[in-house]
């Protein structure tokens, strides 16, 4: 079987892993004090052309969520995030164990708008209860977004222009950014200067595993370091972390191999599109979302691991389809094959 069902299966970029054993008896200090965390910190402020800016490594996005919004909120308040946010519907309530409510706003394809933020922030201190409901803190967002599609630079300016006005720190969950950054407008220098913190995700992107958390202003999260330790964020080893992230930081490693899982997926849709199958969702990243019949599934899943993703009313089915770092041509190309030999609609 071909897995097409999610975009971390393989392991790390060859790079990466050449690197590790090259430097595996090395002596360095540990938890992300090593120079290999200070390369790829220079080399990440230097790509988001923000040189005041923290960068923290931590170990995955779920720790990565979660520690941010902790050391953000006050507790008292909740984090406000489009219904399909992956902090509200896979991360199994991390946030809600901190003690935080998550305030879920029903999105369109995946997203919030700042007109939405700024009513709902109205709406709660014009309510006469307001100090008996959970306060807005901060806003969440992700790009992509869990539906693959992305927030236009004009969509993240308004949106951090209202945020700002609200006084609401605004986080972007960055696990799938280069794919984003691929296919958008929006570029790291755009958010970091848009947004209170975002992070550049390594798992599903290139890197064996780890987050680069970024902070364009310090301030904003104050004895951060203090937080990833005691969420489980923080590595012992943490020049692991910085090594992989100082790689994909060198000569363009992960716009390049995320540009391409970008460019594959749309030679899927187009095969799609041309058997005259529709998509659920509008995706210009590397996830995409077709609606199959049940004879059309039946035949792909034969070959290729896909993600079921909703039922629909007709009885056909929404598909993920998704690619990744290490999608390979050849994978690409069996699948194009299957899909101009599948069923029709």
């Amino acid at each position: 079987m071909i897995r097409f069902d999610c975009d971390y299966t393989e392991g790390a970029h060859e790079a990466i892993m050449r690197r590790m054993i090259e430097t595996n008896m090395e002596q360095t200090v540990g938890y992300g004090m090593d120079p290999y965390c200070d390369s790829a910190r220079k080399k990440i402020r230097a790509a988001c052309q923000c040189p005041q800016a923290d960068v923290h490594f931590l170990v995955g996005g779920t720790q990565t969520n979660a520690t941010v919004i902790g050391a953000i909120l006050r507790p008292h308040q909740g984090v406000v995030c489009a219904g399909t946010g992956h902090i509200n519907v896979h991360e199994s309530g991390a946030i809600e164990a901190l003690g935080h409510k998550v305030l879920a706003l029903p999105g369109v394809d995946g997203k919030i708008t700042a007109e939405q933020v700024s009513a709902y922030v109205e709406a709660h201190y014009a309510d006469e209860a307001a100090e008996h409901i959970v306060q807005p803190g901060m806003v969440y967002i992700s790009h992509p977004t869990e539906l693959g599609t992305l927030y236009s630079l004009k969509e993240l300016t308004e949106l951090s222009e209202v945020c700002r006005h609200c006084n609401l720190p605004l986080f972007v969950d960055g696990a799938r950014l280069g794919y984003g950054l691929a296919a958008g407008d929006v570029t790291l220098h755009d958010l970091a200067r848009l947004c209170d913190v975002f992070y550049i995700g390594g798992t599903k992107c290139g890197a064996l595993f780890g987050e680069a958390v970024v902070v364009p202003d310090p301030a904003v999260l104050k004895d951060f370091r203090y937080h990833i330790k005691q969420r489980g964020g923080m590595l012992a080893k943490g020049r692991l972390l910085g090594l992989q992230f100082d790689t994909l930081f060198t000569d363009d490693l992960y716009a390049r191999i995320n540009a391409r899982a970008v460019e594959q997926a749309q030679l899927i849709r187009a095969a799609l599109n041309a058997r005259g199958v529709s998509m659920l969702i509008d995706s210009p990243t590397n996830q995409q979302f077709p609606i199959l019949t049940a004879e059309q599934r039946e035949y792909l899943t034969r070959e290729f691991v896909l993600t079921h993703w909703t039922h629909l009313s007709d009885g056909r089915d929404a598909m993920r389809i998704c690619t990744g770092w290490a999608t390979r041509d050849e994978a690409v190309e069996r699948l194009l094959e299957a899909i101009r030999t599948m069923p029709e609609a």
